[in-house]
């Protein structure tokens, strides 16, 4: 049976309403943050589903040695604090550390393991320590059923407060496909799932990473239909010149209809589940 998985006031899990976790890829300027957040938090008034807002400090898995990278940890920190003193948020950002899970911990409410990372024992188990909700990011090389083994590294330090997402796999040379099988297999392990429709549609090599943004909505709506709880996805208000996978974060314009119509279908996916 799968565990209802509680962030505040956020609740993941089956029977639960679908719950998002956006913002840009990377911090680029506190003020940047700032405006996305902003922008981001008016989509959700008067609705009963949540955000999480999300922004990486650093990008420690960038292709090239000159990419940016971001505002680093300290004030990486601070700008989400704010973020969540401003606009009343929950926040989740990734760490790529051990020595950097206890410094978060103290300011996100949702820690994140990198899909590259998922297998770093450190990393996973320093995170878990802190007895923080642990986003898991399956990765790119892993199949669905072997999440269950980075599970058990986390349940072992007593913290089950897990979420588990389904960001692609790797197929042949600079590609990523979605095995949608994957959402009700990560499920058996009895936590959440959660979708990453950006990092999804991600196409990696080159000097920079690449994408087609194109297929995100596609895929978002056919996690859904395959059951997951949760939607991530990384946005930015001027995509062509986002410092960091510009190709797949989804414009912010086009954002508020893609949520109303991913929220739509999941509530008709709950009706037929229920009948």
């Amino acid at each position: 049976m799968m565990k209802n998985i509680s962030v505040n006031n956020i609740i993941f899990g089956k029977n639960q309403p679908l719950n998002f976790m956006l913002g840009p890829c990377v911090m680029e300027s506190r003020d940047h943050v700032l405006y996305m957040a902003e922008k981001i938090q008016n989509i959700f008034h008067d609705m009963p589903n949540q955000l999480i807002f999300k922004s990486s400090f650093d990008k420690a898995n960038r292709t090239s040695i000159e990419s940016f990278r971001g505002l680093g940890i300290d004030e990486g920190l601070k700008v989400l604090q704010e973020v969540k003193e401003t606009f009343g948020v929950s926040v989740i950002t990734d760490i790529h550390e051990p020595v950097q899970a206890a410094m978060a911990a103290e300011v996100v409410d949702i820690l994140q393991i990198p899909a590259f990372l998922c297998r770093q024992t450190d990393l996973v188990v320093a995170a878990a320590k802190t007895g923080k909700p642990i986003n898991i990011k399956k990765a790119q090389y892993l199949a669905p059923m072997d999440i269950s083994h980075v599970v058990k590294k986390v349940e072992a330090t007593g913290n089950e407060n897990i979420l588990l997402t389904e960001r692609g796999t790797s197929f042949g040379y600079g590609g990523l496909v979605t095995d949608f099988r994957a959402v009700p297999m990560m499920q058996s392990n009895g936590y959440p799932v959660i979708y990453d429709a950006t990092h999804s549609a991600q196409v990696p090599g080159g000097s920079t990473t690449g994408g087609m943004r194109e297929y995100i909505p596609m895929m978002s709506r056919a996690a859904i239909a395959a059951g997951c709880n949760g939607i991530f996805m990384e946005t930015h208000d001027n995509v062509d010149q986002a410092k960091s996978d510009r190709g797949t974060q989804f414009p912010l314009d086009q954002l508020k209809k893609l949520i109303f119509d991913l929220v739509e279908l999941h509530e008709k996916i709950q009706e037929l589940d229920a009948k």
